[in-house]
């Protein structure tokens, strides 16, 4: 059983991420008993004093700018331009859970690497990765129920009936976060087909791995400031360039790609498809990732969407919100 401490961070993480995937069910099917668009969601998410000019999740981040080096590793399974053996610019986003843009980034409980990587205005993979490498449930309905089970007080009995949430549960209780954002793992979560030139299709997930070895004490010279990772990711990066390996695992048969709650095998094989180097930060003000919408849903030649129902119901919360930002700014 998980101690007090980590019950509570777990249905923290919860919360987030319930939050966030309840967005894009409402958004795509509307709920069960009433006609509820998009706009009702973010209505919900941004509550009633809405932080204008600012994403409606995950609003505190910055931009980051350098070069996807891939090592033609993955060449076989996807013709996808940017996994020949080539450097390709990338242009991303890190950023903490929650609507709000002041909020201290030691307090929240999911950290996110958004990547926006284009060999031309046609070729473009976008992917929106976070700490937790599972969900707690399969479908946008059960996102609903989880989210109505958080607000009456009931998620004890709502993880007691659905077992497939075990997963999660075991991670978030045994969760430590790193003292940076440049040395935490970020996971893909739902799976990927990857497509070689004869159509032939692979399952897959990614890692964004750090380079760097993990330190979960922060220097004391950030501890203090609401803005203690974003300071001691410039400090780090005024000294060397940030490296993740970016790392696929392929399912085998039996894996059930469209099930986002399930980790698979550690023997599943591994590619290390290359490095993202990250070599520049920016404000995310006057940075260009501002512009960017981030939907995991743009993909390149060579890649495909499964039918993870949650990875399909995305797109309509990501452009409403996408739609207020532009309009306030």
């Amino acid at each position: 059983m998980p101690t007090p401490v980590s019950w509570w961070r777990y249905l923290l993480v919860t919360a987030i991420l319930v939050l966030f995937a309840g967005a894009f069910y409402i958004a795509a099917f509307g709920l069960p008993s009433a006609q509820v668009d998009a706009q009702d969601f973010v209505d919900l998410q941004q509550g009633s004093n809405p932080h204008e000019g600012f994403r409606r999740a995950h609003a505190k981040g910055f931009c980051i700018a350098g070069d996807f080096v891939s090592s033609g590793a993955l060449a076989q399974y996807s013709n996808a331009p940017m996994f020949a053996a080539t450097t390709t610019p990338l242009l991303g986003r890190i950023s903490i859970a929650g609507n709000n843009p002041l909020a201290p980034d030691l307090k929240a409980p999911v950290r996110s690497l958004a990547l926006s990587i284009a060999t031309s205005s046609t070729e473009v993979w976008r992917t929106a990765m976070n700490t937790p490498p599972v969900m707690a449930v399969r479908n946008p309905q059960d996102f609903y129920q989880q989210l109505q089970a958080l607000g009456n007080g009931t998620i004890q009995q709502f993880f007691a009936e659905h077992p497939e949430s075990a997963a999660f549960r075991a991670w978030a209780a045994d969760y430590q976060q790193t003292s940076s954002f440049a040395t935490e793992v970020y996971n893909s979560i739902n799976a990927f087909y990857l497509i070689n030139d004869v159509g032939t299709q692979q399952a897959v997930r990614w890692q964004a791995v750090p380079r760097a070895a993990a330190d979960h004490e922060i220097p004391a010279e950030f501890a203090g400031s609401d803005d203690a990772l974003q300071n001691e990711f410039a400090a780090r990066l005024a000294a060397d360039p940030v490296i993740f390996d970016l790392v696929f695992t392929l399912a085998e048969p039996g894996d059930d790609e469209a099930d986002p709650t399930v980790l698979w095998p550690d023997a599943r094989q591994q590619i290390v498809a290359g490095q993202l180097v990250i070599r520049d930060m920016t404000p995310q003000a006057d940075g260009a990732c501002n512009a960017i919408n981030f939907d995991p849903m743009v993909l390149p030649t060579g890649m495909a969407a499964t039918a993870d129902k949650i990875l399909r119901a995305r797109s309509a919360a990501y452009a409403e919100s996408y739609r207020r930002r532009a309009r306030e700014q």
